[in-house]
């Protein structure tokens, strides 16, 4: 590799940690949103204490954290950590979150593949696992009609992703350049301009017209949709089998192999909301709407709730074979060396978990832990 591609390779992955300060909520922690408030859930901490008082939960306000939501507000997670406390905090962007991590301000947390790819990397394979899958899909490219027709269209307007380096970014970069398009990667400046644009103030900068679209996750996508935009290309169109990786769930190393029956209980109980969610999708939905208002204040109506959660595919399986394409697009992009990934998952706990329920085994793509 060329000295100054090399150079800008390291200058972005800078970028990817330093994001984090720019993308926080408000917080009492440092960084995310800390919410102690038992009074929230449908159960409160009794029963046998495991061998930790406390497990520290982190997740996205976003619909593709949906078994974060729905396992808070059911009480689903604190029925299975028993008198075990389940604390949460909440995030707007993945780096943020694997920055709490490794502060050990959370010690699991629901997340993208890219930035579990970059959390593993940077620290050389020693922060973290993903010991499961959450969810699959709920990601769009939603653009301006008026301005942009046809996907040829894109070149030269102005498209927002949620954040440099994140998973969105990471999969519009890839497909400008399948496109034969270029872009800087770190600047975000070439043949289509990559604004990166928190979540929350997407729909203003579209309203606004500072934006012409936008490649972002539900329910950002839905509620583009419900200010006009039109939805022009579903991501999950260009994987096989038209499914993708876009939560993982993830766990301090450290944490993990202190407390293996603490996290055998999140793990259970994810697994337990994932079923829950396909038997009662309506409910599911009310319960992730209600989990969202409690955090952020505003719950989402039904013209954005709706489609939005239709989207999104919930599973225990971490579709690992997907996560190593989105290494290869990062790489490509120009965010990442050539990444070595191997030891990043820990699936025994979740196999386990699945065997007991009747359910299969989940592959890891020969990138476990030996």
């Amino acid at each position: 590799m060329p000295a100054n591609r090399s150079t800008l390779v390291r200058r972005s992955l800078a970028a990817v940690a330093a994001l984090p300060l720019l993308a926080l909520t408000a917080t009492a922690c440092g960084y995310g949103s800390a919410d102690d408030d038992s009074s929230k859930e449908n159960v409160s901490a009794k029963g046998k204490t495991l061998s930790a008082d406390t497990v520290k939960i982190g997740y996205f306000g976003n619909l593709t954290h949906g078994t974060a939501l729905v396992g808070r507000e059911q009480g689903i997670f604190q029925k299975e950590l028993k008198g075990t406390k389940a604390q949460y905090s909440t995030f707007n962007a993945g780096p943020a979150e694997i920055e709490a991590l490794n502060a050990g301000s959370i010690d699991i947390g629901w997340i993208g593949p890219s930035p579990s790819i970059n959390g593993f990397t940077k620290s050389k394979g020693t922060s973290l696992r993903i010991i499961g899958g959450s969810a699959a899909g709920g990601v769009k490219l939603v653009v301006n009609p008026k301005k942009i027709k046809t996907l040829d269209d894109v070149k030269g307007k102005k498209i927002a992703t949620p954040q440099l380096g994140n998973t969105q970014d990471v999969a519009l970069l890839n497909w400008i350049a399948e496109k034969g398009w270029k872009v800087d990667a770190q600047s975000g400046k070439g043949d289509v301009s990559v604004v990166r644009t928190d979540n929350k103030i997407t729909p203003d900068a579209y309203k606004s017209g500072s934006i012409d679209g936008a490649w972002v996750p539900e329910p950002t996508a839905s509620k583009l949709v419900a200010e006009g935009a039109k939805v022009l290309l579903d991501e999950k169109d260009l994987w096989p089998d038209k499914t993708f990786v876009i939560t993982n769930i993830i766990v301090s190393q450290k944490f993990l192999k202190a407390h293996p029956d603490v996290v055998e209980a999140v793990l259970r109980g994810s697994v337990k909301t994932n079923a829950w969610i396909k038997s009662n999708p309506d409910d599911a939905k009310a319960s992730a709407n209600k989990q969202l208002e409690a955090d952020s204040g505003k719950a989402l109506p039904a013209e954005v709730l709706d489609p939005a959660w239709k989207s999104i595919q919930f599973t225990d399986d971490p579709l690992a074979s997907t996560l190593t394409s989105e290494a290869d697009h990062a790489v490509k992009a120009g965010l990442l060396e050539k990444p070595d990934l191997n030891g990043i998952y820990d699936l025994k706990p979740l196999n386990k978990i699945l065997k007991a329920e009747g359910a299969s085994a989940v592959d890891d793509a020969s990138l476990g832990v030996k």
